[in-house]
């Protein structure tokens, strides 16, 4: 039964491929000859599995890589080891993050409890309001692809995108300012949107989550609080090199991350009304290859399945993609095979920064448009993909 099982799933599995490779016309905007279910029956029973103590194993690994390397750096002291500390440390903060990340997603394991202190430990380290963000990063999970729905790095209507200060265009689109978007967005959200994740009256909880964001706020405002007594004990230069800039560091590779996993593609749509799916919006996301720091940061470069599925923890994330690659055919993206670091990805960020600026206030399937005025080369402000 179990063989006969398996071998029909390959057949149907291999039939969607089928379908949609001898297309000549592949259009990743139409929708895909696959259902979602076709999705999830491809990805092995035991990815979906989520060990405690194995999710913990990696939190004691990234805490004690942390504390090692404060402690190092802190030792010697020296103005040429202090930027190499600040690249790493900031980068493991990163980690931390994704950690928490799946702390929200209940990815980590199947206790709320457990995933609730975990994830309160490790993003109120970093400054990020655990519950505020895990309710926001739903919704964006819930609304992938939607253009007035989805919450993160959702594409500006070009209504919206005309009222804009041009200052403020060239500051959106100029690195560094890009890369630095994460704490303004904790606060304010993004342009065209209103409320704060440190707010629980704000439109992005219910009344039944304020009590949650309440927590996290004051969590926030807990660490805040260390921080200053630290900087009063120590002074503010040495928590400034062992904390500030590594938090900045991590910022940065937050927004570059969250960024390049829904831009940096021609052919990424974004969609309005009936148009959209929890499907088609989950293949609008990207996979990433970042070369060593894939497993520093947890795979979160695996992004496809995690969007279609973020209950599988991240140590199966590759196999699960692995296994659905087949069913999902031409609508994945191979990601570009990276060095050891991910250099490669600095002209992808430019690129996309350069061309996606807004996209049309009509139509319900809709690719981003360039304002020529910021591109600096040939391209017009009409739509690429046509």
């Amino acid at each position: 039964m179990a063989a006969a099982a398996m071998r029909q799933r390959q057949e149907q599995e291999a039939s969607c491929k089928a379908t949609e490779d001898h297309r000549s016309d592949f259009d990743a905007a139409k929708p895909p000859p696959f259902r979602i279910g076709d999705v999830r029956a491809a990805v092995p029973a035991h990815c979906w599995r989520k060990s405690p103590l194995r999710s913990l194993s990696y939190v004691a690994r990234d805490v004690v890589v942390v504390a090692a390397l404060a402690a190092a750096a802190w030792w010697v002291d020296s103005p040429a080891v202090w930027p190499l500390y600040w690249a790493v440390q900031g980068t493991m903060f990163w980690a931390l993050f994704v950690l928490g990340h799946d702390c929200g997603h209940g990815s980590f394991s199947d206790s709320g409890t457990l995933n609730s202190v975990v994830g309160h430990l490790l993003h109120t380290f970093i400054l990020v309001p655990y519950n505020g963000w895990r309710i926001s990063h739903r919704t964006h999970h819930q609304n992938h692809g939607h253009i007035e729905k989805d919450e993160s790095w959702h594409p500006i209507t070009e209504r919206l995108y005309q009222k804009l200060e041009a200052r403020t265009k060239k500051l959106r689109f100029s690195v560094p300012f890009p890369l630095l978007a994460f704490p303004v967005y904790l606060w304010y959200r993004s342009p065209g949107k209103t409320g704060s994740h440190f707010n629980p009256s704000s439109g992005l909880f219910t009344p039944k989550e304020r009590l949650d964001v309440i927590i996290s706020t004051t969590c926030w405002f807990t660490m805040i609080g260390l921080l200053i007594g630290m900087a009063c004990v120590f002074g503010p230069v040495p928590v400034l090199k062992l904390y500030g800039v590594p938090y900045v560091v991590f910022v940065m590779w937050l927004d570059l991350v969250t960024y390049l996993h829904h831009h940096g593609h021609d052919d990424l749509p974004w969609y309005r009304g009936e148009e959209w799916s929890y499907l088609r919006g989950g293949l609008t996301t990207v996979d990433r290859d970042y070369g060593w720091i894939n497993n520093i940061h947890h795979d979160i470069g695996t992004h496809v399945i995690h969007h279609l599925f973020p209950q599988i923890p991240h140590y199966h994330l590759v196999e699960a993609t692995k296994a659905a690659s087949p069913v999902l055919g031409r609508y994945y993206r191979v990601p570009e095979k990276s060095g050891p670091l991910p250099v490669h990805l600095a002209s992808v960020l430019l690129k996309s920064l350069r061309v996606d600026h807004f996209v049309s206030d009509v139509g319900d399937v809709v690719f981003y448009q360039t304002d020529p005025s910021l591109s600096g080369d040939n391209w017009t402000g009409t739509d690429k993909h046509k």
